[in-house]
């Protein structure tokens, strides 16, 4: 099952409207400014950099939407069983919430290289809270579903916890994609080779990463601009009949079609399907992913709203509700009869919303920071650009 930013980016594109380092989709701790603002500000005699400009609302939004479809998602499996109609509303939600996400997650990793700042906000941000995250999940299972033989294995992500696998790999690699002269067309091609290559196993859940790996591509590639079209008021109104034939197709599809394909974790082969499969569902389900999450984002406000500062809280609710998801499937919370009809799913839905939202809030953050936000200045060595400010400050005074 399923379920997180800087300077100038590729090709020198601008950098995008949301500066500051954000929680929901982690990123290198590093100032906004241009690649060479660091030694512009270590020589004396230079003015001070500028402050860095105001988050951008709309992007805080969509991630805490986002999330949230996540999280809802996440509730409905256990009492959609016996819905067509649910079934269909949550394969809809499959095709694009990852997706929206994701390239949220790849348009913030433009600015990403190998400074030292950004693979130590790397590390801290994502590596570390994966090993927390892994070994918390699997301790949470061996206890909640009384299973002593669950192993504590880091190549194997467990529920949630490949997105950061993921996140670290796709960040990683930002560079190579940079030089690469096609790179949206080779990621789909990896991305079409893995749905055909079982063997490549479960080992960091390698095939979600290389068939999610289009749309950060994507997104390291997007310009603010690109948004802007999407916001527009006719995208908006087209996005309506656009959403409906995509419930239609979806409930004409859940007699027909395995949901798994939109986990984008099995090969062609797993699903027992001609081989030749895999290559057609990735681009058809690219394609679908992308004009549902075009008509997604036409929906996002712009503006700030109640929400807008939940936005930087999303990784911490995705990360912390499939505790509640778990135990709740472990506890028997969803076998009730009453929740698998359409007042109890709406139950679900509206309970899963807010506890999401709960999770994405401040005090949440402030309380689980040290393991989503560690800083382990004791890790790593001092970085030389830092030291030569000390030293000219010191000189100045």
């Amino acid at each position: 099952m399923t379920n997180s930013l800087r300077p100038q980016g590729p090709l020198g594109t601008p950098l995008p409207p949301a500066r500051q380092p954000t929680r929901g989709v982690p990123g290198p701790r590093s100032s906004p400014a241009s690649p060479g603002a660091d030694a512009a500000s270590a020589a004396p005699g230079t003015a001070p950099a500028k402050p860095a400009k105001q988050r951008d609302a709309f992007f805080d939004n969509a991630k805490y939407l986002a999330i949230v479809l996540v999280a809802i998602g996440h509730s409905w499996e256990p009492v959609k069983s016996h819905s067509r109609a649910l079934e269909a509303l949550y394969t809809v939600v499959y095709a694009f919430h990852m997706p929206a996400f994701i390239l949220i997650s790849g348009y913030f990793s433009r600015g990403f290289d190998m400074r030292a700042d950004r693979l130590k906000r790397l590390v801290t941000g994502v590596a570390v809270p994966y090993v927390i995250f892994e070994v918390a999940y699997s301790l949470f299972t061996r206890w909640a579903d009384d299973d002593p033989g669950q192993a504590i294995s880091l190549l194997d992500p467990l529920y949630l916890t490949w997105f950061l696998v993921a996140l670290f790999v796709w960040r990683l690699t930002t560079p190579l994609w940079k030089l690469v002269r096609w790179p949206l067309p080779v990621a789909l091609l990896i991305a079409m080779l893995a749905s055909v290559s079982p063997d490549i196993g479960d080992d960091l859940d390698l095939q979600r990463v290389l068939q999610f790996l289009p749309f950060f591509v994507l997104g390291l590639y997007m310009k603010p601009e690109y948004f802007q079209l999407m916001r527009r008021r006719e995208v908006r109104i087209l996005s309506v009949p656009v959403f409906a034939a995509a419930l239609a197709v979806g409930y004409w599809a859940v007699p027909r079609m395995s949901t798994g394909w939109f986990y984008h974790r099995d090969s062609a082969q797993e699903f027992g399907v001609p081989w030749w499969t895999g290559p057609v569902m990735v681009l058809v389900l690219f394609a679908c992913s992308l004009l549902l999450t075009a008509c997604f984002f036409s929906w996002v406000p712009r503006r700030k709203t109640w929400f807008t500062a939940l936005g930087a809280g999303t990784l911490y609710g995705y990360l912390l509700h499939g505790f509640l998801i778990k135990g709740g499937v472990y506890g028997g919370w969803f076998d009730h009869d009453w929740l698998h009809e359409p007042l109890g799913q709406a139950f679900v839905t509206l309970v899963a919303a807010t506890v999401v939202t709960l999770l994405c809030t401040p005090p949440v953050q402030r309380v689980f920071r040290f393991a989503m936000e560690p800083r382990m200045a004791w890790a790593f060595k001092r970085d030389a650009t830092e030291i030569a400010r000390e030293r000219v400050g010191a000189g100045k005074s």
